[in-house]
């Protein structure tokens, strides 16, 4: 097996994906709701998984009845997750390794992400990786987030790659779902946040692999 096989370009999802962050918007979350006295559902990160940036907005001011306006409630979440951003997230273990071999062999790149696009910037531009990537897309810019393909057919459109010559990474159900639904070879990979549905993740991904670091180290794979 060689995921590589008739593979013209490889969308990344970002956040659990690439970059391990996690871990990050958890503490975000915890914080955000503790300032309404609020503590954090052990479902909520389960609830919002493949939404973007501003659906999941709209959802917790739905659920927790959050008073700001969402505008208001988008730029509190990016002013809080920016610095972790620009200092403390880092790539996926083999990430950086694996997105230049891919660069090495001609094959494309692009982001596929729920996130906010000052959040990419601030990441990217931290690991000095925004020349890695040919094109880098928000779910904001489409009608539906994942589950829904619009995000992943919109990167590979940009890519100018037919989705059947695409391959996507994705650490969560509903972006595996996504790329499935573009019609792409999908690769799930681990990521401790999403670890309780990794058999669910398996049985609907063409491949899994732990990590990148894996990849990289068995190179017969590629």
């Amino acid at each position: 097996m060689k995921i590589l096989d008739n593979i013209e370009a490889v969308i990344f999802d970002m956040d659990g994906t690439l970059v391990d962050s996690m871990w990050m918007w958890k503490q975000i979350d915890i914080d955000y709701l503790g300032k309404f006295g609020m503590e954090l559902p052990e479902d909520l990160q389960e609830s919002i998984e493949g939404m973007s940036f501003r659906e999941t907005a709209v959802y917790i001011k739905n659920r927790f009845n959050i008073p700001e306006d969402i505008e208001t409630m988008m730029d509190t979440w990016n002013n809080m997750a920016y610095e972790f951003y620009k200092t403390k997230v880092d790539f996926k273990p083999g990430a950086r390794d694996f997105v230049l071999e891919l660069m090495k062999r001609g094959i494309k790149t692009g982001i596929a992400t729920s996130n906010s696009n000052e959040l990419v910037d601030a990441v990217l531009g931290h690991l000095d990786a925004k020349d890695y990537f040919q094109e880098i897309h928000t779910s904001s810019e489409v009608e539906h987030g994942k589950p829904y393909p619009d995000i992943y057919l919109l990167v590979a459109e940009k890519l100018g790659v037919a989705p059947e010559k695409c391959l996507v990474f994705e650490d969560i159900l509903p972006g595996i779902l996504a790329g499935k639904a573009a019609g792409m070879k999908v690769c799930a990979v681990y990521d401790d946040y999403s670890h309780q549905e990794l058999s669910v993740k398996i049985k609907n991904a063409d491949y899994y692999f732990k990590g990148f670091d894996i990849l990289m180290e068995n190179k017969s794979f590629l």
